[in-house]
């Protein structure tokens, strides 16, 4: 790493085509979840409940993440790869919105969609250790933080231009009673997207690593030694344990909340959503030059108190107070400025380099796993207290109200954690 210049023509050109492609890639997980997401299942006859586990499915894929592993020993060129299996996925997600248009009944449709949005988010995530790390390679190690950062900006700013665009067309499908429209115009946006973000991986530069992977491939053993025998390492498995469950309890189930209870169009959705990204955008470089001075866990701490402090005000957010949601929407997104990047980068502080792809893949695997469990559960919640008439312990209240609740204490305890334990370690990297 010491002898690589990270102000040539090839890092500079690198760096700025990984940032388009996440600005792209971005926008097209926008496109596939939320309330987009919504309004195709529930099109299909999907229950809220169902819709609840549907959209975070997208978790379990993150177990295949593991054969990132094995994966990782045996590409001889990485970039090839990539562009190779990112395109196949992002033509899966392309066809997620001509489903409807198949002459096959509600069920068959079901299928489809959730086979097509499981298996391009499995094929995702596969890969996303292995491109994470080509990509960061032309980063120079002490600005990781501010890099993430500024990447984190031109998504977010994108993500508001482009989806605002979006959602106008959509409320204009909506409203005039064509909502199979919509479907076709989202799908022919994901396509286009899809040419975008295949040139700007095509435009990144040869991963360095490549013949050294393939001349000295690491054993399981050794992977298992410098991973799973590591202390510091099994704890940051603990608190992304802690967090998905937390995260998981309950947002997978405030889209249809905003879109159902709260009768919320698909404009004012938007909208809040952009309010709250330009909020985002303010602060990430600063929490970004933050982690990078003080630690990667320091900014996670400072995330999970964010996000405490939001899904406590959501508990309180109902029809006549939907102000609220926005309250957490801002402080939720605000959180993810701090949580997002570092909990992928805090690996470089407890792990040697050359075994973060074998590290995040099993971090994110077993937190994949967690978080898609956690989802079920609240699922089975959300439908006992729907039926219930929104009833739950003698009170009146929605599910969603509940399972913020539920979010606050776990997300509250991850944060003691994470500054008991994680901000105390050792760090080898940073």
């Amino acid at each position: 790493m010491s002898n690589i210049d990270f102000s040539s023509k090839e890092c500079k050109r690198s760096r700025t085509s990984y940032s388009a492609w996440c600005a792209i890639d971005y926008c097209i997980a926008l496109m596939v979840s939320g309330v987009y997401l919504v309004k195709l299942f529930r099109h299909i006859g999907l229950s809220d409940a169902l819709i609840g586990v549907v959209s975070s499915i997208t978790s379990l894929a993150f177990l295949f993440q593991l054969l990132s592993i094995p994966l990782v020993r045996y590409i001889k060129d990485t970039r090839k790869t990539t562009i190779f299996l990112v395109t196949i996925s992002e033509v899966m997600y392309f066809g997620i919105y001509f489903v409807p248009f198949m002459p096959v009944g509600r069920t068959v449709q079901t299928i489809l969609v959730i086979l097509l949005l499981l298996f391009a988010y499995i094929i995702k995530t596969m890969i996303s250790g292995i491109y994470f790390k080509w990509a960061y390679s032309f980063v120079s190690p002490d600005g990781r933080g501010i890099y993430s950062a500024t990447k984190e900006i031109i998504s977010l700013v994108s993500g508001i231009v482009y989806m605002l665009a979006i959602a106008y067309v959509v409320d204009l499908y909506v409203e005039g009673g064509n909502l199979t429209g919509s479907f076709l115009f989202l799908g022919i946006m994901v396509g286009i997207l899809n040419v975008a973000s295949f040139v700007s991986v095509f435009l990144i530069g040869k991963d360095r690593n490549d013949e050294k992977i393939t001349e000295n491939k690491i054993s399981f053993k050794q992977v298992a030694t410098k991973t799973l025998c590591n202390k510091n390492f099994i704890s940051v498995i603990i608190l992304t344990i802690i967090y998905n469950v937390g995260i998981y309890s309950s947002t997978s189930f405030m889209g249809v909340y905003a879109e159902g209870e709260l009768a919320l169009k698909v404009m004012t959705i938007q909208i809040i959503s952009s309010v709250v990204c330009v909020a985002r955008i303010f602060v990430s470089r600063p929490i970004g030059r933050f982690s990078d001075k003080t630690s990667y866990a320091t900014g996670i701490y400072l995330g999970l108190v964010i996000a405490a402090v939001g899904f406590g005000i959501n508990m309180f957010t109902t029809p006549a107070t939907w102000w609220f949601y926005i309250a957490y929407t801002l402080l939720y997104n605000i959180s993810v400025a701090a949580t997002a990047q570092n909990m992928e980068n805090v690996c470089y502080s407890y792990v040697e380099d050359e075994y973060i792809v074998q590290a995040l893949a099993i971090k994110n695997s077993i937190g994949g796993i967690v978080g898609f469990l956690t989802s079920i559960g609240a699922s089975m919640v959300v439908e006992h207290i729907q039926s219930s008439g929104n009833m739950i312990f003698g009170m009146n209240m929605y599910a969603q109200q509940f399972l913020s609740g539920v979010s606050f204490v776990i997300i509250l305890a991850g944060a003691f954690y994470c500054n008991k334990v994680i901000r105390k370690q050792k760090i080898i990297n940073q």
